[in-house]
């Protein structure tokens, strides 16, 4: 049941993981990029998990990274978007692993086509990041609270405008 009363079948998402390792792989041969592999706290619990970082070779690409958690995966592109493939893996939800593969390869090419930006927004009640990826299929955007020292560490990371991430180089 992996602690929730509703999913019966949860080892239906391992395929995101197949689905990972070969887009992993393929993103590595075709473009250029340090690959590097750790094992990472991950979560409430701090549990290790499988972590994977393909960095572009140039500074102007963000990063991709994945987290490979119990059935399924965590997305991370750049510095603040972050994502759970899938979001639940109740019955009620029934996330279809197909889609969420699509989705996952969606994402990834949208980012490596230079469709991601990130920004710092300062407001009365603090600082907020705000990320936008778009790409064929996808135009979505997400925004979070920073803390003074996250806030202060982007500014400087040159994040107070809007970054336009730059797209992948690929390999001759």
């Amino acid at each position: 049941m992996d602690g929730y009363q509703h999913a019966t079948d949860s080892d239906r998402f391992k395929v995101l993981h197949d689905a990972a390792e070969i887009l992993l792989d393929e993103l590595s041969e075709r473009c250029l990029v340090e690959r590097r592999e750790t094992k990472e706290p991950f979560g409430l619990d701090d549990a290790l998990v499988r972590t994977v970082r393909l960095i572009p070779r140039s500074p102007a690409g963000a990063p991709l990274a994945i987290h490979f958690t119990g059935p399924g995966l965590i997305l991370r592109l750049g510095r603040w978007w972050e994502e759970s493939l899938p979001t639940c893996t109740c019955d009620t939800c029934a996330e279809d692993p197909r889609g969420l593969v699509e989705r996952l390869r969606a994402h990834a090419a949208a980012l490596i086509e230079g469709g991601l930006w990130e920004r710092v927004r300062r407001g009365v009640g603090g600082s907020w990041f705000e990320t936008r990826l778009i790409g064929t299929g996808v135009s979505e955007g997400h925004e979070g609270p920073l803390s003074a020292a996250g806030a202060r560490d982007a500014r400087r990371g040159g994040f107070a405008a809007a970054v336009q991430w730059a797209p992948w180089q690929v390999r001759a």
